[in-house]
Formats: structure tokens, C-alpha cells, sequence
């Protein structure tokens, strides 16, 4: 298994290399998205007590790679519904098993912690700011666990990987939203895992897009308008 993440002078490479032989759109996701990503890897290896930085631009990477424009989604669809549909597509294209190796040995212990953190736990912080109907939170943490635990150990790996997304965006949203302190002790470790998952499975999900042009990746948000 390749233990190290694929980088972003590789992506931008091969980006140029077929750039002109793929869809405007796809061209434009992965433009954008290796923007970020670059500026993901200067985080990384220039400022390695910021984390919180790096989590942060992979996570913009991650949404330029896959988000969609929301007019064009069924309105029944919510941001669950957009990452459960991505990663099966990712998943099935994933002939080389990158993203399989990542959940099941790079990064499983790191995972399994995270996916043990009710602070990552929507329900949760749903019933912690008085929202009826999450009463349940606890029962919810629990099922939640062991339907995640039956996927690590039935090696399905939709399953695992859209619930780390679920306590991912969770993470993203306490960051992005003001909800956390920058450099705070209180969110260490989910916060330096989560940047390291990020960094190994950003990259990758992009080279899997590139490697599979033919597929419908979307129109993205906010197109080039002249």
C-alpha cells in the first residue's frame, strides 16, 4: 500500500497532460480544486502548528472536487444525500483500492477514534442546544457506532467512509462557522486527524476524477461567466 499522499505537483501535471480532452465542467472542478489543494500542501509543510488551516483548504478542495450546483439537485436532497451519491460513484471507479486502504489500514485507529467522538456527533449537539426530537442522542451515538463498526469489519467501505464524511462536516461546520477556537486544545486530535485524513483522501478522489472523465461529475457552482 502507497503510505504517502499523492501531491499536488503530480495532480497538477497530469491535469495539463489531458486537461483539453475533458468536459469544460470537469476541467473547471479540478482547476479549482488543485487551487486549494495547493494552498492545503503550503499549510501543511509551512505552517504544521495550523491544522486547523489545513483542514480547512482541503476541505474547500474536497467541495470544489464535488459539490454541485444546488439547482440542480432534487430538492429532497440534502448534503448527505450529495456526499452518499459521490463517494458510491468514487467507490466503484476506485479500481486500484485507494480509498479502500485509506479507511481499512492508513488511517483505521484514526478513524474508529473519530467515529468514537460524540463532539463530532450531530445529534448531539442537536439535543445540546435544545432542539426537541435528539432526547435520543446517546441511543443514536450508540446505533451509529455499531452499524459503523459491522461496516469496518464487513470491509464496506461506502458505508465507513460517508459517516467519517458525516463527523468530518460536523468538524468542518464548527470550524467554518466561528463554533470553534482557532488552535484550541478542546478539538486537538480530532482536528489533527481530520486534517490528516483529509490530505490523504482529497488528492485521491481527485486523480480518481481525473482518471474517469467520462463520467457525469455535475455542473459546478458558480461557472466562468464573461
Amino acid at each position: 500500500m502507497n503510505t504517502s499522499s499523492i501531491s499536488y505537483e503530480h495532480l497538477k501535471a497530469k491535469h495539463r497532460a489531458v486537461r483539453d480532452k475533458h468536459p469544460n465542467d470537469l476541467t473547471l472542478r479540478i482547476h479549482r480544486a488543485l487551487s486549494w489543494l495547493q494552498r492545503a500542501e503550503i499549510a501543511k509543510h509551512c505552517e504544521p502548528r495550523d491544522p486547523d488551516a489545513v483542514f480547512i483548504f482541503h476541505w474547500i478542495a474536497f467541495n470544489a472536487a464535488y459539490a454541485e450546483d444546488a439547482d440542480s439537485l432534487q430538492p429532497q436532497f440534502g448534503e448527505r444525500s450529495a456526499f452518499e451519491a459521490y463517494f458510491r460513484k468514487i467507490i466503484n471507479l476506485d479500481a486500484d483500492n485507494v480509498i479502500y486502504d485509506a479507511i481499512w489500514q492508513k488511517f483505521s485507529g484514526s478513524i474508529r477514534v473519530l467515529l468514537d467522538n460524540r463532539y463530532v456527533f450531530q445529534p448531539f449537539w442537536k439535543h445540546h442546544n435544545g432542539e426537541p426530537g435528539y432526547e435520543n442522542w446517546e441511543s443514536r451515538f450508540q446505533s451509529s457506532k455499531v452499524r459503523v463498526h459491522n461496516a469496518l469489519a464487513a470491509t464496506d467501505t461506502h458505508t465507513a467512509l460517508t459517516a467519517l464524511f458525516d463527523r468530518l462536516y460536523v468538524l468542518r461546520n464548527q470550524l467554518i462557522h466561528g463554533g470553534a477556537t482557532w488552535n484550541s486544545s478542546v478539538n486537538r486530535n480530532q482536528v489533527i486527524d481530520g486534517a490528516a485524513i483529509m490530505a490523504f483522501i482529497v488528492p485521491a478522489l481527485i486523480e480518481l476524477m481525473m482518471n474517469n472523465p467520462q463520467e457525469d461529475w455535475g455542473k459546478p457552482f458558480y461557472p466562468v461567466v464573461d
